[in-house]
């Protein structure tokens, strides 16, 4: 079992910046990618950003180079640096981790982020 907690969000005027954490415990060490999503209100939950444990990431075409995904493995913790955020940034961002050897899938609860035009 993996426990994810995210903190970092909250409200932030367009063109800023905010950085997303994920905390993982439990059976962290297992955890071979992490990634967040995100889900806009009254839209389907879409894809942000993933990084594996080798450092090997991936982005959401839509972002442009925007955010920045990292983790610290020592730490058991995943971010997302966020910056010239947009209004249509605005929704809650989930993390997520998949952990070896099984794949099993385990989510965060998420953290709102919003974005004032």
């Amino acid at each position: 079992q993996v426990q994810l907690v995210e903190s970092g969000g909250g409200l932030v005027q367009a063109g800023g910046s905010l950085r997303l954490s994920c905390a993982a415990s439990g059976s962290a060490a297992s955890i071979d990618t992490f990634g967040w999503y995100r889900q806009a209100a009254g839209k389907q939950r879409e894809f942000v950003a993933s990084i594996g444990r080798d450092g090997t990431t991936g982005y959401a075409d839509f972002l442009k180079g925007r955010f920045t995904v990292s983790r610290d493995n020592a730490k058991n913790t995943l971010y997302l640096q966020m910056n010239t955020l947009k209004s249509e940034d605005t929704a809650v961002y989930s993390c997520y981790a998949r952990t070896l050897p099984f794949l099993r899938l385990y989510w965060g609860l998420g953290t709102q982020v919003t974005v004032s035009s």
